[in-house]
């Protein structure tokens, strides 16, 4: 799959939308920046997959109008402490759409890696959602969909012929209280 306006920026922070982009952007406002942050879909009481939420975290008026005015989005991607580093140092983002999603399944990721939360997504899921939905075209999450899974067959495969070579999930930290001896 190609995207021919797709632009790659690898860094922490530019000025403006426009200097990330590499050209001029009459309206910020009409790009969508997806950051889960500590909003969730669920506690908005959104009835929609994608939802777009204000500078405060809450649902927007109008989600069809506005989701349907976007002329481009914002991933971010790196790990989730990467991506708030991101959201932090780059205040153009604010005046961006905020979208969150609402995914219908866990992560594809499965057991390979750990979301902080059920509605985490990998940048490539959360894309072909996102892409897909807005542009309405499903095709495009079946392509970016098949693709993340072939990398991750390619991954279990590494896993189970050289397993010391395959960089393991680290395991959740146990919160609880040791008794010292």
């Amino acid at each position: 799959m190609h995207f021919a306006n797709a632009v790659l920026k690898i860094g922490l922070s530019w000025p403006s939308l426009s200097k990330a982009l590499g050209r001029p952007v009459a309206d910020p406002s009409r790009w969508a920046v997806l950051y889960l942050g500590s909003a969730k879909v669920a506690d908005l009481g959104a009835k929609t997959d994608i939802v777009a939420i204000n500078r405060k975290g809450e649902i927007e008026d109008n989600q069809r109008a506005i989701l349907k005015d976007i002329e481009g989005i914002v991933l971010l991607d790196g790990t989730w402490s990467q991506a708030k580093a991101l959201w932090w140092r780059n205040a153009w983002m604010l005046k961006c759409q905020r979208v969150i999603l609402a995914p219908s399944r866990p992560s594809r990721y499965g057991k390979l890696r750990r979301e902080p939360r059920r509605d985490g997504l990998s940048t490539i899921e959360a894309a072909a959602m996102l892409l897909s939905s807005l542009e309405k075209r499903p095709d495009i999450a079946e392509t970016l969909h098949a693709s993340f899974e072939r990398m991750l067959t390619k991954y279990r495969e590494l896993q189970g012929a050289q397993p010391a070579l395959a960089p393991k999930p680290r395991p959740r930290r146990d919160y609880r209280r040791r008794r010292r001896a």
